[in-house]
């Protein structure tokens, strides 16, 4: 964690005062239900509340800092410190607890913490992404498969799209918090020799959290590897609208950017430029949270009952991905929120080729005419190249451009070039008439290539 890319509110999770003062809860509720069971004086339990239930300032962190320098053991450094401000009766607390059974629970307090944050911020991104999608729910763009011109969509569409896949991550974090949010108080290797299991039901239900199903030292870490690779879809999925977002801005595009605050510089050496460095941090940041999934993969394979090979990994990727993750989550939100667009460059890009772009609808309709899809593709993509070369443009030949014909020429005297070559080829004309060829094209081609969007809407926001 560095402090450029954290926020305060997940950063406070993994502070010491919070996981101590989670550590003192875990043992303090242990404490009030050994007591119930007469296993410890009540009077002791009292005397934890009564005299450890006090902030973890600085001066307490340093002093069990302090004791763990000596001793080379958190848990007994907290349980020392603890027991100079408990006193004697200190001596009942931790009964036929191990160190497991405080770590992974607070630990499963923390992650769980760290979600409802995240949960947060997901509420936000999504909220932001709905406004603008139904801002340019019909503004006209182009789709693109493989960066080629493909078929028309609306930006609205794209944004939509991503509304959905965000909507996906908040149930898989829901569901990963849910997975996540278990106590242990099992005692060593789990068998709850020296624990009744009611203490842990205490526990768990003071915490917000439900009993292990079976724990052996430690909460198996398959749980914390679903929750990491929760993180990191919804990482990706940042990424994925970031990656976007870098491809729109581009120069020759320039269908949408971020937005460009008034002083802002976007190069130290070119004062033209307006780089969209946010979106390219984003993808940065998702490499982060993503590292952290396969140290937690590699987790859950531990030694018999337990062993600390876990512990280095979780006490670095616990605080980083979350952290990260957070950070990402609100810039993205911010980025949404701001983005400027163009629906004039979409709409010159759009209409850039002539309507090579309804070749598949020319297609679509000379197989229901009877030709074949083999013949009706060949008659197709023949005026589909013809377009290409009355734009000066000739794939097969990209070094010499070809020269205009009088042809090219007339076909640039109309909207869609594509129409034109079809009406002058002799193949598609011996099967469809002239009046086929208007008849196909009198919807106009963003309204037939728009026509269900209302739906699509539907079945992403509902009836919102």
């Amino acid at each position: 964690m560095i402090p450029r890319y954290s926020r305060p509110d997940m950063v406070a999770i993994w502070e010491a005062a919070n996981r101590f003062r989670i550590w003192y809860l875990i043992e303090a509720h242990a404490c009030d239900r050994q007591a119930e069971l007469g296993v410890i004086p009540k009077a002791a339990a009292a005397a934890v509340w009564a005299r450890g239930d006090k902030p973890y300032t600085p001066e307490r962190i340093e002093r069990i800092d302090a004791i763990e320098a000596e001793t080379r053991h958190d848990v007994i450094a907290f349980l020392t410190e603890l027991a100079e401000h408990v006193g004697e009766e200190a001596r009942f607390v931790h009964q036929g607890m191990t160190s497991s059974d405080v770590l992974d629970t607070c630990f499963a307090v923390q992650l769980a913490q760290a979600a409802d944050i995240l949960l947060a911020d997901l509420d936000k991104l999504l909220a932001a992404l709905k406004k603008r999608a139904f801002e340019y729910k019909l503004t006209p763009c182009m789709g693109r498969s493989h960066g080629i011109h493909a078929e028309p969509v609306t930006f609205g569409f794209k944004l939509a799209g991503f509304y959905a896949e965000f909507a996906r991550n908040r149930e898989r974090l829901v569901t990963a918090r849910k997975e996540i949010a278990t106590c242990a108080i099992s005692g060593v290797v789990g068998t709850y020799a020296h624990v009744d299991p009611s203490v842990e039901a205490h526990v768990a239900g003071k915490l917000g959290l439900v009993p292990e199903t079976h724990a052996t030292q430690v909460i198996p870490r398959d749980r914390h590897a679903a929750f990491f690779a929760t993180l990191g879809v919804i990482a990706s999925s940042v990424e994925r609208i970031a990656i976007e977002i870098r491809h729109l801005q581009r120069t020759e595009m320039r269908e949408a950017q971020e937005y460009f605050a008034p002083g802002q510089k976007g190069s130290s050496a070119m004062p033209h430029k307006r780089n969209p460095i946010l979106s390219e941090n984003l993808v940065g940041l998702a490499r982060v949270v993503r590292s952290a999934v396969v140290p937690a993969l590699e987790n859950v394979a531990l030694w018999h009952e337990r062993d600390i090979s876990h512990s280095s990994v979780e006490r670095m990727i616990g605080p980083d991905a979350t952290v990260t993750l957070d950070f990402a989550l609100a810039r993205l939100a911010n980025v949404i929120d701001r983005l400027v667009v163009y629906p004039n460059a979409m709409a010159e890009h759009l209409n850039r080729f002539g309507g090579i772009h309804d070749s598949q609808r020319v297609l679509l309709f000379l197989t229901q005419k009877g030709v074949s899809r083999e013949d009706g593709y060949r008659i197709v993509q023949r005026s589909a190249m013809k377009v290409w070369r009355s734009f000066g443009i000739d794939p097969d030949n990209p070094d010499n451009p070809p020269a205009l014909s009088p042809e090219d020429r007339e076909a640039a005297r109309h909207p869609n070039r594509l129409m034109y070559f079809l009406s002058q080829d002799e193949a598609f004309t011996g099967i469809l008439g002239k009046d086929d060829l208007a008849a196909l094209f009198e919807v106009d081609p963003m309204a037939y290539h728009t026509k269900h969007i209302d739906m699509i809407f539907k079945r992403v926001f509902g009836n919102a």
